[in-house]
């Protein structure tokens, strides 16, 4: 499992430093934050597994919904996890939500998703705190599934 959450990262890492470096556009970071959210999926299934396995956690829950009320529960002194969960929420419902496109192809790239009642700018500068919460919750989850 921890193998496939390393696969992840690197996809991830790739295209945050060289695919967007050179291309910068709004593609790219969809992408981006496409794959950031199936390595923290992967990262919350193999971490509910090891809990299973450990009898800490009664039994693997079948919605996304259920896994991040889990992750909540039995994490929630891990703060790195808990950082990554509204992170999670938001990155889940990106495709859903309204976006324009600002400045491709130039350094200024801005990926603007429009929410009921806010509109969050991805540029660069975002993607870059994104990159350090992920970096942060992958480093505990291997912490955690190498004891």
């Amino acid at each position: 499992m921890i193998e496939e959450i390393i696969k992840e990262k690197i996809s991830a890492d790739h295209l945050l430093y060289v695919s967007l470096k050179y291309t910068k556009t709004c593609d790219v970071i969809l992408n981006l934050i496409a794959r950031w959210k199936s390595m923290i999926e992967l990262s919350f299934d193999a971490l509910i597994a090891k809990g299973i396995k450990e009898k800490k956690i009664p039994n693997m829950p079948g919605s996304p919904k259920e896994k991040i009320e889990f992750m909540r529960k039995y994490f929630k002194k891990q703060q790195a996890i808990q950082d990554i969960i509204p992170v999670y929420i938001f990155f889940k419902r990106i495709p859903d939500l309204n976006k324009t496109r600002e400045g491709e192809f130039r350094k200024n790239v801005n990926l603007k998703i429009i929410e009921p009642n806010k509109i969050t700018d991805i540029n660069l500068e975002k993607l870059g705190e994104y990159f350090g919460v992920v970096e942060r919750f992958i480093s505990e989850v291997k912490q955690i599934l190498s004891k």
